[in-house]
């Protein structure tokens, strides 16, 4: 494939993936060949194009639910999907270009539903079944669905659409995907049209609604089939992934629709309360050799000495973790008592339809503090955020990404969309990292996290990954406070470690001693728990409310 502008291939370094003519970043993984934009495509169809060309054998199991045990065949599956779009259009009338809310904890019946709108060219938007009220009105502001689909516990949430509320958990939605009532009709569906519409977190400001097109989602599962292409031939069986990460999530999302597309084994784990020993125990039942999981349940299981007694993990290949950078502590716990398994990290936004960077192999996952190297299609650079300039390998700036995955902008508000997005279709991810001289991504921080002292920048994850590497504390996180002299000085958020008597002082002089003057740490409370999202990342707008509203010890 001819690389865009031109680049001479003699300029770009073999290593790093480092441009000198242009000072950007190339993606160095097999290139994934995508259709004409001008063909009409949906992503659904670009799927199960490749799922006939290549399919799984038909005793396997597309999808098992590990809370009943109950299994539905890859032929049985692609039935679901199409006998679903068909009751959809003769029931309800639905058709492409609709919108349809999805209000649902994760569920067999969810990756079914997903596909059969997809190939309808129904736009799907997924939300969070916690959310509250005026979140749901929000977000239902943004996506203007004409149909929602939710469980008996979530539907009396939604308010009154054209189309109504079709339970996923009813014997009318059982009916709906197994008995054909009158045949599908094919949708002519642009690859430019809008798939999805995800929500960003809400942790810096309003929600916002992420527009991700067709083409956005092909090009994922494009750069999915090149990877794997490598490694398929050696695969004797298909691989069992048990996804423990919300499907409304861009990670979920595109993880259990990506499994499906490579014709694996998708586990689901159902409703309920989270619970650990569970998830590892579904490991151990049904031989998982691939996990999704986001940070917060890493932690557990590496702060946790006993959540594995007596579990056989041995299935276990790969865990794959994103949403929120892994503390390096917490990493080497888990090499520690998992030292078989392959810790495949990824980093990537809902605004890039998820996964831009990511570790692909057990070498790449053994690169110390890296969150793998550029994905397929992708290019990026690191941008000086004093002058502007694009930086060379291993000098820290802000990371802009451009390739056929970025969003087509945020819904209804072309002021964010602009300032997130340039003119050259760069986007700002607000992030500062580096990447070094073998194309590895390392994260130092968000920009807007950066806490300005006496004209300083000092890093709140620097600080964070000191505090945690002490035995005597289990969880950490940092943010600004004012002052009248510096502007604004470090404020550390402690959970101690249960039965531990560390007092602030000893924490504060145990910064000082590895860290420049203004990184010292002037203010600590001892909290029970750092408040995050479903994703793990820290809720520092809530932190920075309680430093402001208690007094707090000060060195």
């Amino acid at each position: 494939m001819a690389l865009q502008n031109q680049d001479r291939t003699s300029a770009i370094d073999p290593n790093s993936g480092f441009c000198s003519d242009s000072g950007t970043f190339r993606s160095l993984r097999p290139q994934a060949p995508l259709p004409p934009e001008t063909t009409p495509l949906s992503v659904a169809d670009y799927v199960f194009s490749h799922l006939r060309a290549s399919p799984p054998h038909p005793s396997t199991a597309a999808l098992i639910d590990s809370a009943t045990g109950r299994r539905i065949l890859y032929p049985d599956f692609l039935r679901r999907v199409e006998t679903l779009a068909a009751s959809l259009q003769t029931t309800l009338g639905i058709s492409a270009g609709d919108s349809a809310f999805v209000l649902s904890p994760n569920s067999i019946h969810i990756p079914i539903l997903f596909y059969s709108l997809l190939s309808l060219g129904v736009v799907i938007s997924p939300s969070n079944p916690a959310s509250s009220d005026s979140e749901i009105s929000r977000q239902i502001q943004l996506c203007k669905p004409v149909v929602a689909f939710a469980t008996l516990e979530t539907a009396p949430k939604i308010p009154s659409l054209r189309y109504g509320v079709v339970l996923l958990d009813s014997p009318e939605f059982e009916s709906m995907m197994t008995n054909r009532i009158g045949e599908f009709r094919r949708v002519k569906v642009r690859q430019s049209d809008t798939a999805t519409i995800l929500y960003s977190s809400g942790t810096t400001g309003r929600v916002k609604g992420v527009e991700l097109t067709h083409r956005n989602w092909i090009s994922v599962f494009a750069g999915v089939y090149a990877v794997h292409g490598q490694s398929k031939a050696a695969a004797t069986s298909p691989a069992v992934a048990l996804c423990a990460v919300p499907y409304f999530h861009v990670y979920g999302f595109g993880y259990c629709t990506r499994v499906l597309a490579l014709g694996e084994i998708l586990v689901t784990m159902g409703k309920g309360r989270f619970d650990l020993r569970r998830l590892l125990r579904t490991v151990e039942e049904l031989r998982v050799s691939h996990l999704a999981v986001a940070p917060p349940v890493l932690v557990a299981i590496a702060k946790d000495i006993s959540v594995m007694d007596g579990c056989d993990l041995s299935s276990l290949e790969v865990v794959g973790c994103g949403g929120a950078p892994l503390r390096r502590s917490v990493i080497e716990q888990l090499r520690k008592r998992l030292p078989n398994v392959q810790l495949a990290q990824a980093y990537g936004l809902t605004e890039s339809t998820g996964r831009v960077f990511g570790t692909v192999g057990l070498k790449e996952s053994l690169v110390e503090g890296a969150t793998g190297k550029l994905m397929p299609n992708f290019q990026a650079k690191i941008v000086d955020i004093e002058t502007g300039a694009n930086l060379p390998p291993s000098m820290p700036g802000e990371l802009y990404l451009k390739g056929p995955f970025i969003m087509k902008g945020y819904v209804d508000d072309k002021k964010a969309t602009t300032e997130i997005l340039d003119s050259d279709g760069w986007l700002k991810t607000g992030d500062l990292c580096y990447i070094n001289n073998e194309g590895y991504l390392f994260i130092v921080d968000r920009l807007k996290e950066l806490i300005k002292c006496k004209g300083y920048q000092v890093a709140p994850a620097e600080l964070e990954h000191l505090l945690q590497s002490r035995l005597d504390i289990t969880d950490a996180a940092v943010v600004p406070y004012p002052d009248e002299e510096a502007g604004q000085v470090p404020m550390a958020f402690v959970v101690k470690r249960t039965g531990s008597v560390v007092h602030e002082s000893q924490i504060m002089d145990f910064i000082a001693k590895r860290v420049a003057p203004y990184k010292k740490i002037r203010k600590l409370k001892f909290i029970d728990a750092i408040p995050k999202n479903a994703q793990g990342k820290v809720l520092r707008r809530e932190l920075i409310k309680l430093a402001l509203s208690n007094p707090v010890s000060k060195l």
